[in-house]
């Protein structure tokens, strides 16, 4: 079982370009991947996500990426019709000056605007995935151990919970013989006012039937036990379980208020109120469960 909140981080070098790849993943009912990478790595992004995706079933992912070291190669190209139209000038300048036109140092000529353009090469991305990938790679390593570790933690505060709704369900399934004692008081009640007032037979049958029917917790109380063992056993799973915990921790808030809704008495009352507040604890907790 693992959690969504973790972080990771990995890094590469070729002694030229230094990357560096960040992870934070939080909680997301799907799974979200937000990219933050260098301009020149757009052609990138979707062998990034690939990965991301492959790798992790829910949470926010966000990625960034920072590449440092030398820009990329540059290239000089001289721009010879410039430097002659220069060349000419000067010598037409030299001739006036009464100066030898062939003196005219080369230096001076090539640091004229122009003469010498400088630019940079387009880098190219695919080259820069054999770098970029380990430490991409890395970072997914990292992060998903931090998952786990935090799945762990998860677990166990998971089973704490689970532990104390197994004990008041326990106490609520031993304290059956009496609630269902109280309600026959009940029932004997109320078909003692129904018998004064005459009431026919059939309708004493169909007031007895709902009754019993009420007071009968067994159905809900074996299927709760049945979500318990259900969900203890998903804290060892290796897939992604998140969205199964959602399912049962729904399935068991559902089974425990039709268990309200049938108990009679204050102290059964006030079990139910206690179990719904620990599922409510276990809700909060799953939600950052992968």
């Amino acid at each position: 079982m693992n959690s969504m909140t973790a972080y990771g981080r990995g890094e590469a070098s070729n002694g030229i370009v230094n990357l560096v790849v960040e992870l934070r993943s939080v909680n997301h009912r799907f799974r979200d991947i937000a990219l933050r990478v260098p301009r020149e790595y757009g052609p990138l992004e979707p062998r990034i996500v690939a990965c991301l995706r492959d790798a992790f079933e829910r949470g926010r992912i966000e990625c960034s990426v920072r590449r440092t070291g030398r820009e990329g190669p540059q290239t000089v190209t001289p721009n010879l019709r410039l430097a002659e139209a220069y060349q000419v000038a000067m010598q037409q300048v030299a001739r006036r000056v009464q100066q030898d036109p062939g003196l005219i140092p080369l230096d001076v000529l090539v640091a004229q605007p122009g003469v010498l353009e400088a630019s940079d090469e387009d880098l190219d991305p695919g080259r820069e995935w054999d770098l970029l990938e380990p430490a991409l790679l890395a970072a997914m390593a990292h992060l998903r151990d931090m998952r786990a570790t935090e799945g762990e933690a998860l677990a166990r505060d998971l089973g704490t919970h689970l532990d104390a709704f197994v004990q008041l369900l326990g106490v609520l399934k031993a304290d059956r013989t009496r609630v269902t004692g109280l309600l026959k008081t009940r029932l004997e009640e109320r078909l003692r006012r129904l018998l004064e007032e005459r009431v026919d037979p059939a309708r004493l049958a169909q007031e007895a039937a709902i009754l019993a029917e009420k007071a009968d917790v067994s159905e809900e109380i074996a299927r709760l036990a049945s979500h318990v063992d259900q969900f203890r056993a998903l804290f060892h799973a290796s897939e992604g379980v998140g969205r199964k915990m959602d399912f049962l921790l729904q399935e068991m808030g559902r089974e425990t208020n039709t268990v309200g809704s049938k108990v009679p008495d204050a102290s059964a009352a006030r079990l139910v109120v206690e179990m719904k507040a620990l599922l409510e604890k276990m809700r909060e907790q799953a939600a950052n469960v992968e």
